[in-house]
């Protein structure tokens, strides 16, 4: 039996044993670790092949002590935790360590040279730590990676190479080591996803403008389809109703009646709007075929419309409904049985796609079908097996195939061309192979009637409930109410009389805020006594009543506007722990939670004292096999600081004063990380921080501190109240356009209601515009580096709140109005810019050059908020740049022109990414130089003209 440091009793120490000799400094390397790592745990000897965690029972703080103690040792190579991770063995760890050849003085100096122009200061010693004794951060490593990048005498330097050696020395000696290796390397998955960089799009003047008037059109049908409906429903429902008789009242109909009616016509439009999407699929598009289709062409136009019906369909909104299967194979998919789907993002190119029987996919899903690449649409398969997991957040690129029983961990990425073989597990961006079970749920039996009963009440709740009983209190509403039901009567307009604007004004406050409370009161209530049924920990059938409570749990207590309002406050505390969040020994900053934020289940949501989160963090409380489910804790430690769109599954392995960057892979196994960052997918560590960033001015001074919250408090009230009156005031414009509708609906009839609809839409866009250019007039956003307590941060947290509703950019995806609505609101843009679903929360720090693809899920963020520190900076994005599905860039940085940005790609602070290159990965790396990107010599030609090889090749 192999010696464990874990069988100590509990308060004893560990019996003493005679020190060894240790080994003279010409030992070799492996025999001088295992006598380090023997005095750390303090046993006679070390076996060379024991694993420190699994066979010794150490822990990171043993191994962190271990690794403080070699670099004790001048004549020993560094360890860092990464590099124990990595090799939890001695035989392993000494062959990881074992020295190569002498590392070239030049590059040591040259490096250090470049590092010392970024710093500014005197000559860097090689073996000064860049963030422990010269106090860099990552914004400034990441300008060093840049400057060394452009020195054509220097390897290329990641940050993930700065983060694994951070001295000088010990970077010069990794960047020189892979040089000498002349073992074949496996083509990277980021160069066969994308293996040429698209040419400038080739989109006419003609075509861009048509697709834009035809796209207008069908908004206008939109627009009049839901006129039509609204006056056929009035009708039916009330079929007395005419000119000088609109009151149902005392001309017979009971409320049973009344209801019956209301009923069979929401049923009616539900089916129609079901069947919409199928008929114009199958008519305008025929089957989906692996295929490129012109940017802005009319088959483009074709495929949009298509798209833009599947969105609206009713089905497509009923995430994890067994009626989602039925609903893809409706649309050409080939879907096996027993197939859970939760995403909201559901696959477009359905012909394309193939699931198994048994396969689950989880939240937040992207498996579209198709990219924008360039100036093209790529179409192409997804091909899922059977028993197939695919964890939350994970992203299938086209022409991906995961074998049966295959599994995909969340926050991963499979790059077009990845293949998982059956049984297998992967996870990471891009995917790789890991032993990481993620699919731990035993399976249920198999009950096909369960989703049957299911489905059938999910349609019977729907309908007989919901929207029908919520369009019957309105409608009641209305004719109850005698100044609106006189506004049905033919008589002199109502326009002139000022009562009829306080009534849409007052009709919008009782919406607005009577709506608020009352959500308020049904979300701190209701998922309380459901949340009973639910015990931690146990496995329960699928698609059976507790599943029932647990997705009305999840539904009934995530609320964007709730989380908008309350969040980047001191009142979110409030509201979370309403909602059921536990948050033992609270520590009040002002900025505890973002304003974005889910979960699956709040009861068991923890985040520790002193934990301050940004935007997009997601509890994932709820795991699934295809027959059952279990509900779990999700449990945040104290003194964490979680980035943006962070992931946090049960289970996860961090524990005290953690840092996890945006977008990171939180680990779900080996030792609980303590006092360290993590960064990337797979997770790899990263110093806590830096302390030079902390505000320790404010906490240094209690009374100072008090006053600073204060103050903050205050302007957040504020701006609370704002938002709600700007929601107040955009509803008043709508009440007037609705009340106005029924005004005129005597003399147009149904395009009066048509009218309503285009002026809501427009308006919808207006206000947001408007309101967002006087905020920016009275202060502009500037670059910043200053504490969450100076009086500028509290104005740009106003500006995130008062921005245009998400959904309301969503409906203009892949449209030109997209473009141009984002040039009102300040972002400099250049023309034909094709955005398929991008995010820009800082607008006017913005710049993106012309003929550029921004896909689905992208985001251009330029600001990032770091423990107590908010720093931004612009983002400039030049000509014909492509960033792919649910890409991110970071504040500082730089994309020069024909760059591309592979899937899922997390670019980091302050990096520039040269002219033509492509980068790939989280974090990105370069994974090709400008030198072969065939649209830089394209760009660089004297004639415009595409050729006719590219013509071709592009045509749809």
């Amino acid at each position: 039996m192999v010696p464990s440091i874990s069988t100590v009793p509990p308060g004893s120490s560990p019996p003493s044993a005679p020190a060894p000799e240790a080994p003279g400094a010409d030992a070799p390397l492996e025999r001088r670790l295992a006598a380090l790592l023997a005095s750390v745990v303090q046993l006679d000897d070390v076996p060379v092949d024991a694993d420190f965690f699994g066979d010794l029972g150490a822990d990171s703080l043993v191994m962190a002590k271990f690794c403080a103690r070699v670099r004790k040792q001048p004549d020993l190579p560094a360890v860092s935790m990464k590099d124990v991770y990595q090799h939890p063995t001695i035989t392993a760890l000494a062959g990881a360590l074992a020295p190569a050849d002498p590392v070239p003085v030049q590059v040591q100096d040259r490096l250090a040279e470049v590092l010392t122009g970024v710093l500014g200061g005197t000559q860097v010693p090689v073996d000064a730590d860049f963030f422990d004794d010269l106090g860099a951060d990552s914004l400034v490593m990441a300008k060093f990676c840049a400057r060394v990048r452009k020195q054509p005498d220097l390897p290329a330097v990641s940050m993930k190479d700065v983060y694994s050696n951070p001295t000088i020395s010990a970077l010069a000696a990794a960047l020189h080591g892979p040089a000498q290796t002349d073992q074949p390397q496996e083509p990277s998955p980021v160069l066969t996803s994308v293996p040429e960089t698209p040419p400038p799009s080739d989109a006419r003047t003609w075509e861009y403008v048509t697709c834009g008037v035809l796209q207008a059109l069908v908004y206008l049908g939109y627009c009049l389809l839901a006129g039509g409906l609204a006056v056929l429903g009035y009708l039916w429902v009330f079929p007395d109703a005419g000119p000088g008789n609109h009151h149902w009242v005392g001309h017979g109909m009971s409320l049973w009646e009344l209801y019956l009616r209301t009923a069979a016509f929401g049923a009616a439009s539900f089916l129609l709007l079901c069947l919409l999407p199928v008929a114009g699929k199958w008519i305008l598009l025929g089957r989906f075929r692996p295929q490129e289709i012109r940017i802005w062409s009319l088959a483009y136009f074709r495929f949009w419309l298509v798209k833009a019906l599947m969105r609206t369909s009713p089905l497509a909104l009923m995430t994890g409904s067994p009626l989602t299967p039925v609903y893809l194979r409706a649309m050409g998919a080939r879907v096996g049985r027993n197939v859970t789907i939760l995403t909201s993002h559901l696959p477009v190119c359905t012909d394309l796609l193939t699931i198994g029987d048994g396969t689950v996919i989880r939240k937040d899903v992207y498996a579209n079908g198709y990219r924008a690449h360039g100036g093209v649409i790529q179409i192409g398969a997804v091909t899922l097996g059977r028993d197939v997991v695919v964890g939350e957040g994970s992203i299938l690129d086209i022409d991906t195939t995961m074998g049966d029983g295959s599994q995909l961990g969340h926050r991963s990425t499979l790059y077009t061309g990845q293949v998982v073989p059956a049984g297998e597990r992967w996870h990471g961006s891009p995917g790789r192979r890991t032993d990481v079970d993620f699919g731990a749920v035993p399976a249920a039996p198999y009950r096909p009637w369960r989703r049957a009963v299911y489905a059938a009440s999910q349609l019977l709740a729907t309908l007989a409930v919901g929207r029908t009983m919520m369009a019957l209190v309105i409608a009641l509403a209305v004719l109850a109410f005698p100044r609106v039901a006189a506004l049905l009567e033919a008589q002199p307009y109502a326009f002139t009389d000022w009562i009829f604007y306080a009534d849409a004004v007052a009709f919008a406050g009782v919406g607005v805020f009577g709506g608020t409370l009352l959500l308020l009161v049904v979300m701190t209530t209701v998922p309380r006594v459901l949340q009973r049924a639910l015990q931690p920990d146990t496995v329960y059938p699928l698609f059976g009543l507790r599943h029932a409570v647990e997705r009305s749990i999840e539904r009934l207590t995530n609320s964007p506007m709730l989380g908008t309002l309350f969040g980047d406050s001191s009142y979110v505390v409030n509201y979370v722990r309403a909602l059921g969040y536990d948050q033992p020994q609270l520590q009040q900053t002002g900025s505890n939670l973002g304003t974005l934020f889910k979960h699956d289940n709040p009861f068991l949501s923890t985040i520790g004292s002193g934990t301050m989160i940004a935007d997009g963090v997601s509890f994932m409380n709820t795991d699934y096999s295809a027959t059952s489910f279990t509900v779990r804790r999700a449990a945040i430690g104290p003194r964490n600081f979680l980035g943006n769109f962070v992931l946090y599954p049960a289970g996860a392995r961090t524990g005290d004063n953690c840092l996890l960057a945006t977008k990171v892979m939180v680990p779900v196994d080996g030792p609980v990380r303590h006092d360290v960052g993590l960064l990337g997918s797979p997770a790899f560590e990263i110093p806590r921080s830096v302390l030079r960033d902390a505000p320790l001015e404010e906490h240094a001074d209690p009374a100072r501190f008090h006053r600073v919250l204060s103050a903050k408090n205050r302007h957040n009230l504020r701006t609370m109240a704002l938002f709600l009156l700007v929601r107040w005031l955009n509803a008043s414009l709508a009440m007037v356009a609705a009340l106005a509708a029924l005004e005129l609906s005597d003399r147009f009839g149904f395009l009066a209601f048509s009218a309503s609809f285009v002026v809501m839409l427009l308006v919808g866009i207006a206000v947001p515009v408007g309101v967002e250019h006087v905020l920016t007039r009275s202060r502009p956003l500037q670059p910043q580096l200053c504490s969450i307590y100076h009086p500028y941060f509290r104005w740009h947290e106003r500006y995130w709140k008062l921005q245009i509703q998400a959904r309301r950019m969503t409906m203009l995806n892949g449209t030109p109005f997209k473009p141009l609505v984002w040039r009102l609101l300040g972002v400099r843009i250049g023309s034909r810019v094709f955005d398929d679903g991008c995010s820009i929360p800082e607008r006017s720090l913005v710049t993106i050059g012309s003929r550029c693809t921004l896909n689905t899920g992208t985001n251009l963020q330029c600001h990032s908020q770091e423990d107590g520190m908010f720093k931004s900076d612009h983002d400039v994005v030049g000509d014909d740049v492509t960033l792919g599905v649910g890409a991110l860039v970071h504040y500082g940085v730089t994309v020069e022109d024909g760059v591309v940005v592979a899937t899922d790609s997390f670019v980091m602070k302050g990096t520039t990414l040269t002219r033509g290159s492509l980068w790939g990965g989280n974090p990105a790396l370069e994974a090709r130089a400008a030198a072969t990107s065939p649209a830089v010599t394209s760009r660089t030609a004297t004639s415009p003209v595409t050729s006719p090889v590219t013509s071709e090749r592009r045509r749809s």
